[in-house]
């Protein structure tokens, strides 16, 4: 088991499926580091960016440029407490879970935390986009698995675990 996994958060539901994973890995009254990194798109696609999504669920505006940086990063700390709250009601190990939330780029930003905060593991979702919105966006999961200080487990989307299962049942079965 270890002792300090880092799981980094984007908002989405499929970044919380590392959660379940970091749980299975982390020792009794170790550390669980929950991270949200805010990055202020250039092009605002909210939809690829949740915690972006749930502040304009928030504040209720159709205008994206009223939206600041900061309202951003209120908004991802107070994502960050909720989940933070929600496993340490459901946690009866002693886990010390923490909260940690930064402005600037993903995957540069996890890396440099995990190094700084001398984490054993980092337990991330990869989204498993492809094409266009890769080519846009980059993949975070890629970037940190280049760079980490530490080890990284990445959790595959829903659509590869899926792929998986159906793979893995039809080698067992033909």
């Amino acid at each position: 088991m270890l002792n300090h996994i880092m799981v980094p958060l984007d908002g989405s539901a499929l970044s919380e499926d590392a959660l379940y994973y970091a749980h299975q890995i982390v020792a009794p009254h170790g550390k669980l580091t929950l991270m949200t990194v805010v990055e202020i798109p250039l092009v605002m696609a909210d939809a690829m960016y949740p915690v972006y999504h749930m502040a304009l669920e928030q504040v209720q505006r159709t205008d994206h440029s009223e939206l600041s940086g900061e309202k951003l990063f209120e908004n991802a700390n107070h994502y960050l407490h909720r989940v933070a709250e929600r496993i340490r009601e459901s946690d009866h190990s002693g886990l010390d879970v923490r909260i940690y939330s930064e402005i600037g780029e993903p995957a540069e930003i996890i890396i440099k935390t995990a190094r700084a905060q001398h984490v054993d593991a980092i337990v991330m979702s990869t989204h498993g986009r492809s094409g266009f919105s890769r080519w846009l966006f980059g993949s975070v999961t890629t970037k940190v698995l280049n760079a980490a200080p530490c080890p990284v487990f990445v959790i595959p989307s829903r659509e590869i675990q899926e792929k998986l299962k159906t793979s893995t049942s039809e080698m067992y079965i033909g």
